[in-house]
């Protein structure tokens, strides 16, 4: 026979577990009150301010999507700066490259995009240096190029960035001529960039078509109540 006992001693470890059960449902912003206190969260993050031992909890955030989180974390600060204080190393990379491949294009709310930019580009700002961090794959730059705007011209600030950072790249084409994978990734690199400047050519020809069909992420937002200011009753 089997005596179930009711009482159970929870140790710090089971606390702590649930508390991150508990956190990580409020982060999936599923509902209002969720989203709420996401921001809340988001906040409270912005104000501690990033380190190298918290940055990981930055790039949760930023992985949420929530355009109304993403305004509480990223605050007044320029988004293409907001992770300059971070070394870029290969994890940051990871993460910052699989945002781009889990979104399509216009599903990522532009402050994100550009937070995700700034790290690319001051990765890949030295070319060789970026790739003995982070070696590319076709499909990353593919997740890359896909948000290029073509319709939006080079003028666009999102397609200035991303156009640089395929100019970058493409610079290591030559640089180890024995390195077919390097060279591979160079040669698409600058594909992806003519194309974009090459009225007589279409994205389609250089980016696989299914990863081209844009989205708007506002679509998938859950928004948060409307904040009214807290007056004093007399």
């Amino acid at each position: 026979m089997v005596i179930l006992d009711r009482q159970r001693l929870y140790t710090s470890e089971d606390i702590a577990a649930v508390e991150n059960r508990q956190l990580e449902d409020i982060l999936l912003c599923r509902t209002q009150e969720a989203v709420e206190s996401t921001i809340t969260y988001a906040r409270f993050l912005s104000k501690t301010g990033l380190t190298n031992e918290n940055y990981p909890l930055f790039i949760k955030v930023l992985e949420i999507g929530n355009h109304w989180v993403i305004d509480a974390l990223v605050g007044e600060r320029d988004p293409f700066l907001f992770l300059s204080s971070i070394q870029p190393n290969t994890k940051i990379a990871q993460a910052m490259f699989a945002l781009l491949a889990e979104r399509h294009p216009g599903g990522i709310y532009p402050k994100t995009l550009s937070v995700i930019l700034g790290v690319i580009q001051a990765l890949y700002n030295s070319p060789e240096d970026g790739y003995s961090i982070f070696e590319l794959t076709v499909s990353d730059l593919n997740a890359l190029g896909k948000h290029l705007d073509k319709e939006k011209g080079q003028e666009d600030s999102l397609n200035r960035v991303i156009l640089d950072i395929l100019d970058k790249i493409g610079q290591l084409e030559g640089l180890h001529p024995d390195d077919r994978k390097m060279e591979e990734i160079a040669i698409h690199a600058s594909a992806i960039r003519n194309h974009f400047f090459d009225e007589t050519k279409n994205m389609v020809d250089v980016i696989p078509q299914v990863l081209l069909v844009r989205m708007n992420y506002q679509d998938f937002e859950v928004a948060p109540r409307e904040e009214k200011p807290f007056k004093e009753k007399k």
